[in-house]
C-alpha cells in the first residue's frame, strides 16, 4: 500500500514539473496570432496583429512605416493574467508599409518572433519610391552585393538594369532575386561598379525602383609625409603648424586623426583639404596650436587610415623657453693637419635656436674670400688640398640678429709639412776628383714644419774589392 502511495506522489510531482516546464517552454519567445511567415494586404486595408509572452512586449516596425500611423494596445492576459498581451493595428496599410513586424521582449530583445507583410499596390510594386538622387552601395571585396528593390507582392517578377540599358537576369547562383530583400550578387567584381536600378511591368506599365550607384571603395594609401623631415624646435609662446599628407589611389576615402601631448587639453585645431590629381588625390590635415607652452613637447603623430590599411608619421617637437647659442671646441682650440690632406674640416660644437647665421674668418679676414679652396659646410668650414699657407688663426661668428645674441670662437690650425732638402730638388754635377788635402764645402738646405733636424752622414769610399763602412 505505501509502495503505491509513494508511486502516485511521484507521478503526480512529475506531472506538475512537466507542465510547468512546458509553460515555460511554450513562451520563450513571444507568438504571433499569425500562422503563416507573411502575410499580403491590398492597400487601404487594416493589418491587425497580436502578440503574448511571458513578459513585457516591444515591436519593430518596417522602416517607411511611421510610429504616428500604429496604434499599439497593451494588457494582461490568460487564465490568471500573468501573461502578456500586445495589439498593433494599422488601418489604412500603404505599399511603403511592407515590411517585417516583430514582436519581441522588452529585456530580451533577442527572443523575437515575426512576419513579413506585403502591402500590394498595382500603382507601386516597388516598396522604395524613387528619388532624385541615387543611394550610394559599396562593394566589398569577399562580400555580397544587395540592391534592396523590394517589391509589394511576393509575385512580382523584376529585372535588374545596369544603367544605362544592361539587364541582369537572376541565375539563382551568382544573381538571386527575393521579393523581400532584392537583388543578392553574391560575388560581385569591378564590372558591377556603377548605376543600377530594377524593372517591372504591370498590365503593360513599366515600372523602375528607385536608383543605386555601386562604389568600389579604395584604400591604397601610397605615402604618408609631414611638411617637416626631422625634429621640430619651436620658441615658446609661438604658433606650430604641422601639415601632414597622404597620398592615395583614385577613388580612395582617407581618415586623417592626431595623437600630441596637448590633445586631451584641446590645444590644437586640425583642418581638412583635398586635391585631386590625374592619377591620385591628395589628402592634407593641418594642425595648429597658436601658442606653444612647454607642455607641448613631444611625439607627434599622423595616423591615416583607409579600409583596414593604416599608415603613421611621427615628428619629436622640442619647445625652448628662450632663443640661445652655445658655441665651444670640439678638441680643443689648437688643431694640427698635414700638409698635402685632401680636406679638413673644422667644426666646433654648435647648438643654437633660432638657427643662426654663421661666418668664417682666417687671420681676420673672410675665408671663403680669401681661398677658392674654403667653403663652408653647414656651420663647418671645409679645406680642399691642405697647404702650409692654411696654417693660422681661424675664427668662428655666430649671430641671432633679431634677437640680439653674439658669440665668437678662434682656433689656431697649424699645418705640418713634412721635411724636405732643397738641393735634392736641383739636378747637380758630379764635382769629380778634388786635389788630396784641399778644403771643400758641403750644403744642406732643408725646409719642414715643425723645423727639420740635420744630420751628416760619412761614406768614404771603398777599398779595392771591399765595401766600406759609414762612418759620422
Amino acid at each position: 500500500m505505501m509502495n503505491c502511495i509513494l508511486i502516485c506522489l511521484l507521478c503526480g510531482l512529475y506531472g506538475v514539473l512537466a507542465k510547468d516546464k512546458e509553460r515555460k517552454g511554450k513562451y520563450s519567445i513571444p507568438i504571433l496570432d499569425v500562422k503563416t511567415q507573411q502575410l499580403v494586404l491590398d492597400t487601404n486595408q487594416t493589418l491587425l496583429l497580436s502578440c503574448r509572452g511571458r513578459w513585457e512586449l516591444t515591436w519593430a516596425f518596417p522602416p517607411g512605416l511611421a510610429r504616428d500611423k500604429v496604434r499599439v494596445e497593451e494588457s494582461r492576459c490568460g487564465r490568471t493574467s500573468q501573461q502578456y498581451c500586445s495589439r498593433v493595428m494599422v488601418s489604412r496599410s500603404q505599399a511603403q508599409h511592407t515590411g517585417t513586424f516583430r514582436c519581441r521582449y522588452q529585456h530580451r530583445p533577442r527572443k523575437q518572433t515575426s512576419v513579413y507583410v506585403y502591402v500590394t499596390d498595382s500603382q507601386q510594386p516597388f516598396v522604395e519610391q524613387p528619388g532624385m538622387s541615387p543611394d550610394v552601395l559599396y562593394l566589398k571585396e569577399k562580400q555580397p552585393l544587395v540592391i534592396p528593390c523590394r517589391v509589394t507582392h511576393p509575385n512580382v517578377t523584376t529585372t535588374l538594369v545596369r544603367f544605362p540599358n544592361q539587364s541582369l537576369s537572376p541565375d539563382q547562383w551568382n544573381i538571386i532575386w527575393n521579393s523581400k530583400q532584392g537583388f543578392t550578387i553574391q560575388t560581385p567584381t569591378v564590372h558591377n561598379i556603377g548605376l543600377f536600378f530594377c524593372q517591372t511591368i504591370t498590365d503593360g506599365v513599366t515600372h523602375k525602383s528607385h536608383k543605386y550607384f555601386v562604389h568600389r571603395p579604395v584604400s591604397n594609401i601610397m605615402d604618408v609625409y609631414l611638411n617637416s623631415s626631422g625634429p621640430v624646435q619651436a620658441l615658446k609662446g609661438t604658433k606650430l603648424t604641422l601639415n601632414c599628407t597622404a597620398t592615395g589611389e583614385l577613388n580612395t576615402r582617407v581618415n586623417i586623426t592626431w595623437d600630441y601631448p596637448g590633445k586631451s587639453n584641446d590645444a590644437g585645431s586640425t583642418s581638412k583639404r583635398l586635391l585631386k590629381h590625374r592619377t591620385h588625390i591628395l589628402f592634407y590635415s593641418i594642425l595648429t596650436i597658436p601658442e606653444l607652452h612647454r607642455s607641448d613637447r613631444g611625439l607627434y603623430k599622423c595616423r591615416v587610415t583607409s579600409g583596414e590599411k593604416t599608415k603613421q608619421q611621427n615628428v619629436t617637437v622640442t619647445v625652448y623657453d628662450r632663443p640661445f647659442i652655445h658655441l665651444k671646441p670640439r678638441h680643443g682650440t689648437v688643431m694640427e693637419v698635414q700638409a698635402g690632406q685632401k680636406s679638413y674640416r673644422i667644426s666646433p660644437k654648435l647648438k643654437a635656436f633660432p638657427a643662426p647665421e654663421v661666418i668664417w674668418l682666417k687671420d681676420g679676414m673672410v675665408a671663403a674670400e680669401q681661398c677658392s679652396r674654403y667653403h663652408m659646410n653647414g656651420n663647418s668650414l671645409v679645406i680642399r688640398d691642405v697647404a702650409e699657407e692654411d696654417a693660422g688663426k681661424y675664427t668662428v661668428l655666430v649671430r641671432i640678429q633679431e634677437h640680439g645674441l653674439y658669440q665668437n670662437l678662434t682656433l689656431t690650425l697649424v699645418v705640418n709639412v713634412s721635411p724636405q732638402i732643397g738641393e735634392k730638388a736641383v739636378s747637380l754635377q758630379d764635382p769629380g776628383s778634388v786635389p788630396r788635402g784641399s778644403k771643400q764645402a758641403l750644403h744642406c738646405t732643408s725646409h719642414g714644419v715643425p723645423p727639420p733636424h740635420i744630420q751628416w752622414l760619412w761614406h768614404p769610399c771603398p777599398s779595392k774589392g771591399l765595401p766600406a763602412a759609414p762612418r759620422a
